[in-house]
């Protein structure tokens, strides 16, 4: 794992760790008001609930743009000869550049399973209040 960690690069997964965490403690408070509290304001608890998934989208953006620089900067290098290219350099480097891409991509697909539960778990609370 920490192996995967630094092939993709420490800054990126540096980056998309935080927002991992960032969205994790997102979710976690706003559980506690779905789960614990009294819901009053629908409307304000279902912005604060789409931050989750906002920092799920920016994740998943941050992994792409990791790839999109580190092909660039391969293709670079193959242009300016710095590099010898062999098939399997190319395959490796693909492979690598979607590190980032992947871990983004599992941020945005959790932080979207937790949205849709807490968005579906408010609306039940808000009929159950209704009622």
């Amino acid at each position: 794992m920490i192996e995967l960690f630094y092939s993709g690069g420490p800054i990126f997964m540096s980056i998309l760790t935080i927002l991992l965490l960032s969205m994790l403690g997102v979710a976690l408070i706003n559980s506690w008001y779905v789960f614990k509290n009294k819901v009053n304001d629908h409307a304000e608890n279902l912005r604060k609930i789409k931050r989750v998934r906002s920092i799920g989208l920016s994740a998943f953006i941050i992994g792409l743009l990791g790839q999109l620089i580190g092909l660039f900067s391969a293709f670079r290098s193959i242009e300016l000869g710095i590099v010898d290219v062999s098939p399997e350099l190319i395959a490796e480097g693909f492979k690598i550049s979607m590190i980032t891409t992947l871990y983004g991509l599992f941020i945005f697909l959790l932080s979207l399973i937790i949205w849709f539960s807490l968005v579906s778990s408010l609306r039940n609370k808000m009929a159950k209040q209704g009622n």
